[in-house]
């Protein structure tokens, strides 16, 4: 007896769990019941489905009209960091054989220390002064100490620390030849890094480069040579070419032009003596006249150390910022780099970075900001780099 009604209870407790199954999967809320309607309409001769049907569509309109009533759309926040834009200006970069051979081995961490791997990086734009061609074409130049040629799969080094602008007005992108140029515009068009100071007529070698930041600000930035080593090289007078401003009038005339397309204009020059901290007559005479027409900054090369820094008419000159990486090492005061921050007020930083080398491999210096101050007439510079005037 026992037996039967332990059996007829387990009868009835399957039965109860089939029934609780169905109403589930078929009843009107459940996954099925569209299913279980349709199969019911056809029991009953096709009445109820027009009527199920039309129940769902008014459910379903009602339900749009409450997410309509109850939907709100939420900004994404914006903090003022994010409005903050950052320009970094590196001095010359050359990459020889030692920093080719440290990138071979190490990657990037092999070539910049963490703080300047993050000083580049991180900025919103970062331009350099590319010392050098990207080719594997052309004949060295003659008569000329130093040549500089890298082979264009280097170009990822430069994307790795965040390149965005590449100034090519110096005296050595044309070391060997049109040809090697021509491949430099190539390689840094493939890799996606904008240039200019050169180019195959005076109007792509005076290209403005145009950026935009968060905030709907445009920035500017145009870069010229001093310092050719034959007339030739100069977009003038044979093309492709450098522009040039042994007469300032091409470039003044860009400068005045730029300045009514952006918001703040750089100009990056090649111009000077090399190894000394002494400014020729022209630099000063040439930084002020750009100011004049516009330029908000004037970025300087080709010393191969570092040069004073002047605050003209609250606007800033880094007449040489030096080597930047180059060589298997860079003394103390040898070369820097200038970061630019906008906040969100339109308030500008400027805040320049003494570096150095060992093994080629660069880093900050910390011992080089007071070394600034000293060879600088009315600015001064705190424990962070940051400039202002005397």
């Amino acid at each position: 007896m026992k037996k039967f009604f332990t059996a007829l209870i387990k009868t009835l407790l399957v039965l109860i769990v089939i029934g609780a199954v169905g109403w589930y999967a078929l009843g009107p809320d459940g996954p099925f019941a569209e299913s279980g309607q349709q199969l019911l309409s056809k029991l009953k001769g096709g009445q109820s489905s027009v009527a199920v049907q039309t129940e769902e569509n008014v459910s379903d309109e009602s339900m749009v009209e409450e997410s309509n009533d109850e939907a709100t759309i939420v900004e994404p926040e914006i903090s003022n960091d994010d409005l903050t834009t950052n320009i970094v200006f590196t001095g010359d970069v050359e990459l020889s054989e030692y920093v080719q051979s440290n990138y071979n081995t190490s990657g990037v961490a092999g070539v910049c220390a963490p703080e300047i791997q993050q000083l580049m990086q991180d900025a919103t734009i970062t331009m350099i002064n590319n010392e050098f061609c990207f080719s594997e074409r052309g004949q060295k130049a003659p008569d000329k100490q130093y040549t500089f040629r890298v082979n264009p799969s280097y170009v990822s080094l430069l994307n790795d620390l965040g390149v965005d602008i590449a100034g090519l007005a110096n005296n050595h992108v044309l070391d060997y030849g049109k040809d090697a140029l021509t491949d430099t515009f190539t390689t840094l068009t493939n890799a996606g890094i904008d240039f200019t100071g050169a180019g195959n007529s005076l109007e792509e070698a005076s290209k403005l480069i145009i950026q935009t930041d968060a905030k709907g600000r445009t920035y500017g930035f145009l870069a010229a040579s001093h310092v050719i080593p034959v007339g030739s090289w100069n977009v003038l007078n044979s093309q492709p070419g450098e522009f040039c401003f042994y007469d300032e009038t091409d470039l003044l005339n860009a400068i005045k032009a730029a300045d009514t397309q952006v918001d703040y204009l750089f100009v990056m020059v090649h111009w000077g003596t090399e190894h000394t901290t002494e400014l020729t007559d022209y630099q000063p005479n040439d930084a002020h006249k750009f100011i004049d027409a516009g330029a908000d900054a004037i970025i300087g090369m080709h010393s191969h150390c570092l040069q004073p820094v002047e605050i003209y008419n609250d606007k800033p000159i880094f007449y040489s910022l030096g080597n930047f990486i180059f060589n298997q090492s860079i003394k103390s005061g040898g070369g820097g780099a200038v970061q630019f921050s906008i906040d969100e007020n339109d308030n500008v930083t400027y805040r320049i970075i003494p570096i150095t080398a060992s093994g080629a491999c660069t880093t900050i210096d910390q011992a080089g900001y007071g070394y600034i101050e000293s060879i600088s007439s009315n600015v001064a510079v705190d424990e962070s780099g940051v400039i202002s005037q005397k």
